[in-house]
């Protein structure tokens, strides 16, 4: 009974916009964090249809009345999950009216003129449209190969597709189930498998062989990209698969410096570096702001990924539109969320060595993409964007010169969760010249642009007093010829 009363007590908490569900999940302290998260994912996401069943049955009519969530999360593993998996009184309740729930949702499946579930969800608007997110797994290349994983799978009984050519072929594919899969067109090391497919009991996923990732968020290392033997912060690690894929980047070898102030997250991390077989890495419950870039520790640091706290507008799932705040409270929220991201930037960009700097977030947010790079640039001239991935779709929205040099991802554009990426580089010794005589003709030209403007303003009251002199010189002629006529 202790998973039930556990996620109806953190959807409680949602309601009262008390945190992330992540954060929330992580937090209380339930040993199967993954069990715990799912049933959460997937009551959320039937939230719709639930509600309208148990308000039909009356089941929170009885003398032994339920708590709303309670019921809620019962009501999904009867009906739609794996049956009810505890004991005790709330049992009996719910299985006492088993048999008219099943009439209710029967009903409800006819008057929405649907014959699944899935389709029943999606005509309540349970679910968003748009094409089935794949499972992406990544191939672990600090413990095993591609070729040794392709060997694997097809042993396993999976058909090898080959490489993906397009997106199209993605979409298509992730219509589809059954053992098949392909190699991924944009991310090395990337496979892709039908929605459906569930590696948490696979040996080369408990191994520490696969990771799964989505592939946006396997863009921030990619785009890095720094050599072998690097110096590399991780500015915010946890809960730590951009910190593995940065550590088979440079094969274990140099440092990763990976900063986290939540403790709990940060010991998950240390968990997942470990299986991963990280060796490279040196773990900080730090916040990142107050490190600082003069330390001698960190002089020879070249690379940062910074991966700040965002809004999760990216995630598309009914858990972000239960818990996302509207109106005022989601301006201010974003206001302040976007304030520390350009702190989290500006400080990456002080270190003394450093040569490129991602900056990544889950948000599709303007004001956490765009808005945060367009003033950092404006802050910081000795940096640039770097046009990455010519051939990825989605760009930048056109709201500053060089937006298209940054990357978005969307479910519905590039098959993934909502992303943004943005790479910035330090500019050499000669575009800073280039740069800075750029200005210097430009202030030439403005002054110069001043100077006529001045001489031409200077020349028409020069005129102007001239034509004034003269006209008052000949009326006291005028005057002067009056008086002598008069006389």
């Amino acid at each position: 009974m202790a998973l039930y009363q556990t996620a109806a007590g953190i959807l409680d908490r949602l309601q009262q916009k008390e945190g992330a569900v992540k954060t929330l999940v992580y937090d209380s302290g339930y040993k199967n964090v993954r069990q715990l998260y799912a049933l959460l994912c997937e009551t959320l996401r039937y939230s719709t249809v639930i509600e309208e069943i148990i308000k039909s049955s009356e089941l929170l009519r009885g003398p032994k009345k339920l708590p709303m969530n309670l019921a809620k999360v019962l009501v999904y593993d009867l009906l739609f999950g794996k049956g009810l998996q505890c004991g005790g009184r709330w049992k009996s309740t719910i299985l006492a009216h088993r048999a008219r729930l099943q009439a209710e949702l029967a009903k409800l499946k006819v008057k929405k003129k649907v014959s699944n579930n899935q389709d029943l969800v999606t005509s309540m608007g349970g679910s968003l449209d748009g094409p089935a997110l794949p499972r992406y797994v990544r191939v672990n290349t600090l413990k095993t190969s591609m070729d040794d994983v392709l060997t694997y799978f097809k042993r396993q009984g999976y058909t090898y597709l080959g490489k993906a050519r397009s997106i199209k072929e993605l979409i298509d594919f992730g219509q589809k189930s059954g053992k098949s899969f392909l190699q991924d067109l944009h991310i090395p090391n990337l496979l892709v498998f039908p929605p459906s497919t569930d590696f948490h009991k696979d040996s080369l996923y408990t191994a520490g062989h696969l990771i799964l990732q989505d592939k946006a968020s396997c863009l921030p290392a990619l785009l890095l990209d720094p050599p072998v033997g690097s110096c590399v912060i991780d500015a915010c690690a946890a809960p730590g698969n951009k910190t593995s894929h940065l550590a088979a980047i440079v094969q274990n070898k140099g440092k990763i410096f990976a900063f986290d102030l939540d403790t709990k997250r940060l010991a998950t991390m240390s968990t997942l570096l470990l299986r991963a077989g990280v060796t490279c890495q040196e773990l900080a419950n730090q916040d990142f702001l107050t490190v600082s870039p003069c330390d001698p520790k960190y002089q020879k640091v070249s690379h940062i990924l910074v991966d700040p706290s965002c809004s999760g507008s990216g995630m598309p799932d009914r858990m972000r539109v239960l818990t996302e705040e509207s109106g005022s409270d989601q301006d201010e929220r974003l206001q302040a969320l976007s304030a520390f991201q350009r702190r989290a930037v500006s400080h990456a960009l002080r270190f003394p060595s450093v040569q490129y700097v991602v900056y990544s977030t889950c948000s599709i947010h303007q004001q956490e993409d765009e808005d945060v790079v367009k003033d950092i640039l404006e802050q910081h001239p000795d940096f640039r964007l770097v046009n990455v991935l010519p051939m990825w779709p989605a760009r930048g929205l056109n709201t500053f010169p060089g937006s298209e040099c940054c990357l978005r991802a969307s479910l519905s554009e590039t098959l993934t969760n909502g992303f943004f990426v943005a790479l910035f580089q330090r500019r050499s010794p000669e575009e800073k010249s280039t740069s800075e005589e750029q200005k210097t003709a430009s202030l030439h030209q403005v002054n110069e642009e001043l100077e006529v403007d001045s001489s031409q303003v200077q020349s028409k009251r020069k005129y102007e007093c001239i034509s004034q002199n003269s006209v008052s010189c000949t009326k006291r002629k005028r005057k002067k010829k009056r008086k002598t006529d008069k006389d």
